[in-house]
């Protein structure tokens, strides 16, 4: 007998292959095999000591074969799970940021909200006593309301802050005509009067614009970081094909069946795997980089015209600027509400009420920036805010960068130096495919993965609807206009408060049918001088709510 046979035809996919006969008389040792798979902590019960034939294997090259049918099998369910893996530690980067960024921007949020609280209170009861502590709940219904707003609740900011000025009024005018008595009807027509007399001169308005502006933006932005977050969760957690399940298997383990345990993939091999694997998450980008744009606009907002620190720092101060205001106009507007809501009824015996000492002049402790908390959780909003931008700029393209950024680590691939010596999904040798560009549409010819282009991942397109409506809710933000979150029912036209800009100061980069907004106040850092010598008390006497047992009041 010669010592070549001519060949022994084996079957391949379809092809036919020749070797010479001293493969089938020698099988190669699966030594190096199974110390890899043992490795990887399965059992060397399922792996021959030498290479067998490969009729049985249904996903890696029918050759003679380190693998049996049990091998194939686990080694197909432990590629998936290497691959889901690898796509959640991949995208750790982006979803670590938005994580402990919406946890500080949150603490922050709600830590301001409570200092600027405490400022207030701490002032009013330095200032004000025990005619203050009578009437607080007008004060701590205005932050609880904030709160509430900010927090998603079903709040008209430019309503409730009209209800507050409404509110102090009718307490304020009590306290000036404390000579008369008033029922409930005629204070509720005192009410009525707010914005047409301005009692509290132009603050209400200034003060409107300015909360209403900070507080969309502050709330929309948290909410975007919210959203970020979770889509940036739930894409990570991917679930592939079984087309995909199968190409990973090829790429990761079938080295391992030919007996080649410690020859990686291909560089190019693997890209072509994981955008068909990744196919869907690729399509997602667009809208994720527009989404990533239009948090970027609004945190410029929140440095510039919407600071939140600087409406809500100062809030105490142009509060009690307004009472100043009432103070000083106090005839004027006792006079022309009584023309117009009609000459109330005398307070019985209480006619000796203008015997409380006139004299009573408390002035404010001139404001010093230093007796205010500089910061809230340990940071500014500026330091925040840029924080948060330079993370969201390295997050834009992140989903179509995911198989470039799986095949880059070298524990998966051979690396792009390396493309002689290197598995391209069946020899060791160069891979020669062209790569497949980004997305779904894009992998009708991948040459590594079967993807059904006409069935896009529905879990992904309601990932691309979630950043499509923040997005729309940011943009209107950016312009100063309020979306309700509740309500996704017609996103193109924004619901509840706004308080928008002029052309000038807040240039409009984005259109959209949404509610009219008011002219901005220019001045929106300025405290100014005259609130911070305030001089003028509550009201003229300082036992009135002593004296006098004004029913709404002194309860």
């Amino acid at each position: 007998m010669p010592s070549w046979i001519g060949a022994v035809i084996l079957p391949l996919s379809g092809l036919l292959l020749s070797l010479p006969a001293g493969a089938d008389v020698k099988a190669r040792s699966c030594g190096e095999v199974r110390q890899a798979y043992g490795a990887k902590g399965f059992s060397l019960a399922d792996i021959p000591y030498q290479e067998i034939a490969g009729e049985h294997l249904r996903i890696c090259p029918q050759e003679y074969t380190c693998c049996t049918t049990e091998m194939e099998d686990k080694l197909s369910q432990q590629s998936k799970l290497e691959f889901e893996n690898l796509v959640e530690e991949t995208s750790h980067f982006v979803r670590t940021t938005f994580v402990s960024r919406h946890k500080k921007f949150d603490e922050f949020f709600r830590e301001l909200l409570e200092n600027a609280e405490k400022s207030l209170n701490d002032m009013f009861v330095r200032t004000y006593g025990m005619l203050y502590m009578q009437n607080s709940e007008v004060f701590q219904d205005l932050f609880t309301e904030l709160k509430r707003y900010y927090t998603g609740g079903n709040v008209n900011l430019e309503e409730m802050l009209n209800d507050f000025w409404a509110r102090l009024l009718e307490r304020m005018f009590q306290l000036i005509n404390p000579q008369y008595h008033f029922s409930e009807d005629y204070l509720e027509c005192v009410s009525k009067y707010t914005d047409q007399l301005k009692p509290f001169g132009d603050v209400p308005r200034k003060l409107k614009i300015q909360v209403t502006r900070a507080f969309i933006a502050a709330r929309t932005f948290v909410q975007g970081l919210t959203v970020g977050r979770e889509v940036a969760n739930r894409v990570s957690k991917v679930s592939p094909t079984p087309g995909c399940i199968r190409a990973l298997m090829k790429m990761l383990y079938c080295p391992y069946c030919r007996g080649l345990p410690t020859v990686r993939p291909c560089n190019n091999y693997c890209l072509n795997v994981m955008k068909g694997c990744l196919a869907n998450q690729a399509d997602l980008d667009t809208e994720w980089n527009l989404f990533i744009d239009a948090m970027l606009l609004v945190a410029e907002r929140l440095e510039g015209p919407f600071n939140i620190e600087s409406v809500m720092d100062p809030i105490d101060v142009k509060i009690s600027e307004a009472i100043m205001n009432m103070q000083e106009n106090s005839m004027q507007v006792s006079a022309k509400v009584f023309q117009g809501c009609g000459q109330p009824k005398p307070a019985p015996a209480l006619r000796s009420a203008r015997s409380a000492p006139e004299n009573f002049n408390t002035r404010f402790r001139p404001y010093n920036p230093e007796e205010r908390p500089t910061t809230a959780a340990g940071t500014s909003l500026d330091r925040l805010v840029t924080d948060i931008k330079e993370k969201l700029k390295l997050s834009k393209k992140v989903w179509s960068a995911l198989p470039y950024t799986i095949c880059k680590d070298e524990s998966v691939t051979a690396g792009t130096s390396n493309e002689e010596e290197c598995w391209n999904g069946h020899s060791k040798a160069r891979y020669l495919p062209e790569i497949m560009n980004d997305g779904l549409t894009n992998q009708i010819n991948n040459p590594e993965v079967d993807v059904d282009i006409t069935r896009p991942d529905t879990f992904i397109r309601q990932q691309i609807m979630a950043l499509r409506v923040m997005t729309n809710k940011l943009k209107n933000a950016y312009n100063g206009n309020d979306v309700n979150f509740q309500d996704t029912s017609d996103e193109s036209s924004g619901s509840g408060s706004g308080s928008g800009c002029m052309d000038d100061v807040c240039p409009t980069e984005f259109e959209f049918v949404t509610t009219e907004a008011p002219a901005v106040d220019p001045d929106r850092r300025e405290v100014d001088s005259s609130a911070t010598q305030l001089g003028h008390s509550l009201l003229s006497g300082s036992l009135v709510c002593v004296v006098l047992a004004l029913p709404r009041l002194c309860r």
